[in-house]
């Protein structure tokens, strides 16, 4: 579904991926795992056409996605789950769920589906959806940043860092109903430096460190790894 082949990224004249090759299949989790700084983010970007000086080539469904404008990509049926979350705090959670599918013709013929979808996965939602989304608690923001997301009807969900800022409690939560949603025929790519709850999920994954995969491994083979342990579990 996905593939990324030799991928360079540059910021100005500073190289920060070199070489870059991974792929996600069709109904496939596949994590992306890394400390601060080494390009996962910067890999989210390049993929999604927000990054402008990038050489290799981005394949989704086998269309090259390297000269496209971010909102036709988006169109082609990837959806991106923020790191900052960026609602709009001024507006119910109904409405913030609605913006997602606004822009996009067949997802929004099926908008009352996918929120029934989205309240099924997420009940709190369904509860708060009057609620403007600003006063939300931050667990509660990450859902609804999530069901955002989802509103689009994505063969293919990005999260950049879901699991940043929430309490242990929560991210166990959120990751269960990843694993809900990814049972749905929704392909994820899970940016996070969350190992131990990423694990959990995904089917493989892949190590990035200084803007180059060290590591690609099933999830299984990823857990056992000696490297994985100390350097990420703490074992």
């Amino acid at each position: 579904m996905l593939e990324v082949n030799n991928l360079n990224v540059f910021y100005d004249k500073i190289q920060v991926i070199w070489e870059l090759a991974m792929q996600v299949n069709k109904k496939e989790a596949v994590g992306i795992f890394g400390p601060n700084g080494s390009g996962k983010s910067t890999l989210i970007k390049a993929i999604l056409g927000l990054v402008d000086s990038v050489e290799g080539e981005v394949l989704f469904r086998g269309q090259d996605l390297t000269k496209k404008k971010t909102y036709n990509i988006m169109r082609q049926g990837i959806s991106l789950v923020p790191q900052n979350r960026e609602l709009f705090p001024d507006m119910t959670v109904k409405e913030n769920l609605k913006l997602g599918s606004a822009f996009i013709s067949e997802a929004r013929q099926s908008t009352d589906e996918t929120l029934d979808f989205i309240y099924h996965i997420f009940p709190v939602l369904k509860k708060r959806e009057e609620q403007l989304a600003g006063t939300l608690s931050g667990g509660q923001q990450r859902m609804l940043t999530v069901g955002r997301g989802l509103m689009a009807k994505p063969q293919l969900l990005i999260l950049d860092e879901p699991s940043v800022g929430l309490q242990p409690s929560l991210v166990i939560e959120l990751f269960q109903k990843l694993k809900e949603i990814k049972e749905k025929d929704v392909s994820i790519l899970l940016a996070e430096q969350n190992v131990r709850q990423g694990l959990k999920i995904i089917d493989r994954g892949y190590v990035l460190e200084n803007g180059r995969i060290v590591l690609e491994e099933s999830a299984e083979d990823l857990l056992e790894n000696e490297h994985i342990q100390k350097s990420y579990l703490g074992i």
